[in-house]
């Protein structure tokens, strides 16, 4: 009886054990975006400086910089971002009205004044989950799309 009480009880838990570690990467670097950019808005106007968000699409890399920052920081910044794990991959930078980023580097810009660039980041992982992330330049959350959105749709 405890046995197959056990063994019920693994059937149901491992599958989403296995969904759970499986999406972990996904969540993290969702959840770092969002917070990232809610408090870049708040920190530009507290600072009264201006901040950039880069994200590099070739090295999987995202880190932040200011306006203020020597040659040495920037270096610094760029070399200890937020590297994504190697089951993300950054797809795409979109602006309004411009060409999409899909190679080299994208810069989302954060203003002293709280308000940001207007931005879609693309990005996928290797279950090809694709997440849309809509930065608004007045408004202080993030919207996450679980699909690929277009300043078009």
């Amino acid at each position: 009886m405890v046995i197959s009480l056990f063994s019920l009880m693994l059937f149901f838990a491992v599958p989403r054990f296995q969904f759970d570690v499986l999406s972990d990467h996904s969540k993290k670097t969702s959840r770092w975006i969002m917070l990232q950019v809610h408090a870049l808005k708040e920190k530009s106007v507290h600072d009264q400086k201006r901040y950039v968000l880069h994200l590099s699409l070739d090295s999987n890399r995202l880190w932040v910089t200011n306006e203020i920052m020597s040659p040495e920081e920037l270096e610094v910044a760029a070399a200890n971002g937020y590297e994504l794990s190697d089951d993300i991959k950054l797809l795409d930078v979109e602006y309004p009205g411009q060409e999409k980023i899909s190679v080299g580097r994208a810069d989302i810009y954060f203003y002293k004044k709280g308000y940001s660039d207007k931005a879609i980041i693309h990005m996928s992982n290797n279950d090809n989950e694709i997440f849309s992330f809509l930065i608004e330049p007045f408004l202080s959350r993030v919207r996450l799309y679980n699909k690929y959105i277009e300043f078009e749709d």
